[in-house]
């Protein structure tokens, strides 16, 4: 723009100009760490990026992977546009030393979303001492649908983890440059965003790329390869290809996306079924085993883990049309015994929710099965196998017309970013951010830099003296369910009593998110 500062720093890759100090932050937006994964890096593992002269400008945010969401603020997907492994960063202006860096990984149920969402601005979290690096993976077919072994280059599993790994790589390369400390970087993440930090946590060659783990909402659990094998089946029935590592390949990203969404729409009757028709896979390779079965992989690893969920994860699921209501008890009943949850469950909810309507039960249970019990069982195994965990709930809520929101997914992100202000998250949060409101999103932003800086948030680990997990709330937010009540009933149903539902077709069990919606 015509008269604005200015700042340029060094890359191994050549010279970027980023944008000049706003309220004392420096912006450098999508500086490429991999080279375009199209033509013949299509499928691949990411490569390397070729060296540039003169100076890039990297004042605005690179393209966003292919997809067929339209998200509030969020550029969309345009054909032709191949530059996506990008990143972005924000910096303190005058750092005053190396500082610690946080590495954000969007979510959107691997399907959608990008690192360009303005709730994810990083302003505010450099003006509370961090590095804030955000980044664009592979989604969809083209990050994690599986490609059959032929002859020929290898495709690997887990493309999309393998992005967010050569982002690491290029923040321990480059990082310092820009302020931040290589050898102090917390991951963080929300929803699928948090299961790949945690995916990370437990894969070999991340080893050592980072000190740190924040996870928000984490779904699990991790796909088996054979569910990757039928989901490739059916997508490629759907596109009119053969289902061969040729045939996948002759289709476009579009043709990819449009084949996936139709599988999801063949399956949308379940209860609780939804979008997340892509997952990470555990290949035996890329990713050894779910985070949870290798927790003591990364409490060996030094790895310390911060876990949050919201109060009422499911309603935002229900607002945005994601899964089917459930509002009757033979729906209730049809539920349950879908996921092979126990009567007994029900019957604990019913106790901590005496009158509530069968929807309000059905969508407390289902945000618990989806993401809280998830972020519980993986701190507390990270807790067992000797690593430091913390845990918090985001409570924050409002029941005042107009402004009526729930404690739901995705809520908590904009307090922890600082952008309660910004038109596009009014929906999440409700207008009209209060004073209260603020002063809580300072509290978590404060929190995430204090774990970011020396693995301290502000309140005991799980398994200490007195350890109690932080609930983020507002004085007039309204009373929920008390939430160690419902971790403890899940704990107690989780010990021998309750099997994981199945996962033996693609939309039928734990699935999240709707790819035209504002989930993410």
């Amino acid at each position: 723009m015509p008269g604005e500062a200015v700042e340029v720093r060094r890359t191994e890759n050549g010279r970027v100009r980023g944008r000049g100090s706003v309220r004392g932050v420096l912006a450098f937006l999508g500086i490429p760490y991999a080279a375009p994964p199209f033509g013949a890096n299509r499928f691949r593992e990411p490569c390397p990026v070729r060296r540039w002269e003169g100076v890039r400008d990297c004042r605005s945010f690179g393209p966003v992977a292919p997809q067929s969401a339209e998200l509030p603020g969020m550029p969309a997907w345009s054909p032709g546009r191949e530059d996506i492994l990008t990143l972005n960063i924000w910096t303190p202006a005058a750092p005053g030393g190396p500082l610690p860096v946080v590495v954000w990984i969007h979510g959107g149920a691997y399907t959608f979303g990008s690192s360009a969402q303005p709730d994810f601005d990083g302003t505010a979290l450099a003006r509370a001492g961090v590095v804030l690096v955000s980044m664009n993976y592979r989604l969809g077919f083209e990050g994690f649908g599986h490609m059959p072994s032929e002859a020929g280059p290898r495709c690997p599993e887990n493309r999309g983890l393998l992005d967010q790994l050569a982002a690491l790589e290029w923040v321990r390369d480059n990082i310092a440059a820009f302020g931040g400390d290589p050898t102090n970087v917390t991951v963080a993440g929300q929803s699928a965003g948090a299961t790949s930090a945690a995916c990370l946590m437990v894969m070999e060659r991340a080893r050592g790329l980072f000190r740190r783990v924040i996870a928000h909402s984490p779904v699990g659990p991790c796909f088996p390869a054979e569910l990757a094998v039928e989901t490739t089946h059916r997508v490629a029935a759907a596109a009119g290809v053969p289902a061969t590592s040729a045939g996948l390949a002759s289709a476009t990203p579009e043709a990819l996306i449009v084949a996936s969404e139709q599988v999801v729409r063949d399956y949308r009757g379940c209860p609780g079924s939804g979008a997340r028709y892509y997952n990470p896979v555990i290949d035996g390779d890329v990713l050894p085993g779910d985070p949870v079965s290798l927790a003591a992989r990364a409490a060996t690893g030094g790895v310390d883990l911060l876990v949050c969920h919201t109060a009422e994860e499911g309603w935002l699921l229900h607002a945005t049309d994601s899964i089917p209501a459930v509002t009757t008890g033979e729906q209730l009943a049809d539920f349950t015994e879908a996921f092979q949850l126990p009567d007994e469950l029900i019957e604990g909810y019913r106790g901590l929710m005496p009158g509530a309507p069968v929807l309000d039960l059905y969508l407390a249970v289902f945000g618990d099965l989806l993401f809280s019990q998830y972020a519980w069982r993986l701190a507390e195994a990270h807790a067992r196998s000797g690593g430091r965990a913390f845990e918090s709930c985001f409570a924050r809520r409002r029941t005042a017309p107009p402004a009526v929101v729930h404690a739901w997914h995705c809520a908590d992100i904009p307090f922890a970013f600082g952008t309660l202000t910004d038109e596009n998250v009014a929906f999440l949060i409700g207008r009209s951010p209060t004073a209260a409101d603020h002063r809580l999103s300072r509290r978590m932003g404060e929190a995430w830099a204090g774990f970011a800086t020396d693995g301290h948030p502000g309140w005991r680990p799980v398994g200490s003296p007195g350890a109690a997990g932080r609930t983020w709330s507002t004085p007039d937010s309204p009373a929920l369910p008390d939430n160690a009540a419902i971790h403890d009933l899940w704990r107690r149903k989780l010990q021998g009593e309750w099997r994981p539902p199945r996962r033996d077709r693609p939309g039928s069990a734990a699935q999240t998110d709707r790819p035209q919606g504002t989930v993410g």
